[in-house]
């Protein structure tokens, strides 16, 4: 059987430095916003070309507390309008609700699947005050055009980085640095996946950074002084050490995604299966491979027959949920064409060229 994903697989070439990590953190007996969240946080935002990295307990976490901290600091009002990606994970919808914010779901590009900016700008009221960009799959959405947009309106743009780490636009700036703030997930499936859940907000604004590091530890600048209502998110200082193991090898692993990628491009010839639209450049680090297909229970389980596993990213739009049934109205066909129908394809830094091959025969036969 081909795995989806074999996280075992992927960190094995770095347990012996994991092991020698964990034996240093245990005789540190510094165990939280030790020096390893610090050299993180330090090494992060310079990866990503910014000045400022706060590490959080997760991505939802992240995007939450950017917005937050952006009513503390007076640039947000609580009931503030938000436009964000109708397909995307909930989890960046649930981010706006609980920051006290509106959400307004917006249509993707049927092409790249990111967020429309013919769309974004025609949905903008006097109530919009932000937009949420998701770079869904690993790929960068428009942000030259989101960005003019959002500065036309006055409008604060956050990324949602948490599939990004490591995208670049042509002019070589990185996802985590192309709006005003970003949010990174470190979950363990993750381009940049730490062994349990972790996050970071990334930004050039050193009051947003400042106020965020305080929301993180209970509304703290100073030990025992708290000058705002926060919560407890710190980026656990275990998990920093694992992924300043892992960063300096980002790079490489996402060209090792992109050549998987060229080759599932190339050689997937079945007008059954649709594939998703790529640049050919580094604006997609392929975190997913995700085709569509109008039969899709019968595509999954013909590759389950053969071998293969895959999964579906996501099976119920965000409006459909129960979870989010105040929206259950509303009518979002490219949205639900999409989650109806894609499937994600096992691709990784592990696959092997005969796996690879596998697939692409399979996909072929279906």
């Amino acid at each position: 059987m081909i795995k989806f994903l074999d996280l075992h697989q992927i960190n094995q070439s770095y347990e012996k430095d994991f092991k020698d990590k964990f034996d240093q953190f245990l005789k540190s007996g510094y165990y939280i916003l030790g020096s390893e969240v610090t050299a993180f946080e330090t090494n992060f935002a310079s990866y990503c070309h910014a000045q400022h990295c706060v590490g959080v307990a997760n991505g939802l976490d992240a995007l939450t507390l950017i917005f937050k901290a952006y009513i503390q600091l007076g640039k947000l009002n609580e009931g503030d309008a938000v436009v964000v990606p109708a397909n995307t994970y909930i989890a960046s919808i649930i981010s706006i609700l609980n920051a006290g914010l509106k959400p307004v779901l917006v249509e993707p590009d049927p092409l790249t699947f990111n967020i429309s900016p013919t769309a974004f700008k025609s949905i903008i009221t006097k109530d919009v005050k932000a937009v949420l960009v998701v770079h869904l799959y690993g790929q960068l959405a428009d942000m030259d055009a989101i960005n003019t947009i959002a500065n036309q309106h006055h409008l604060l743009v956050v990324e949602d980085a948490a599939q990004g780490h490591g995208a670049v636009n042509t002019v070589g700036t990185k996802a985590g640095n192309l709006g005003d703030a970003a949010a990174f997930s470190f979950y363990p499936s993750k381009n940049l996946g730490a062994l349990g859940d972790a996050g970071a907000v990334t930004t050039n604004d050193s009051a947003l950074a400042t106020k965020i590091k305080s929301l993180r530890n209970y509304g703290s600048h100073k030990k025992y002084v708290n000058s705002i209502i926060g919560v407890n998110s710190r980026l656990d200082e275990l998990q920093a050490a694992f992924l300043n193991l892992k960063l300096p090898h980002l790079d490489k692993e996402n060209s090792l995604r992109r050549s998987i990628a060229h080759r599932y491009l190339e050689s997937i010839k079945n007008p059954k299966v649709s594939l998703p639209y790529y640049s050919g450049k580094s604006d997609h680090v392929f975190h997913l491979f995700v085709v569509l297909v109008d039969n899709r229970e019968e595509f999954i389980n013909f590759l389950k027959t053969n071998g293969i596993e895959t999964m579906i990213h996501y099976p119920i739009a965000p409006h459909q949920q129960e979870a989010l049934k105040a929206f259950k109205s509303v009518q979002l066909p490219v949205t639900e064409k999409i989650h109806k129908n894609a499937v994600s394809l096992p691709l990784n830094p592990v696959l092997t060229p005969e796996e690879v091959s596998t697939v692409i025969e399979v996909v072929n036969a279906f």
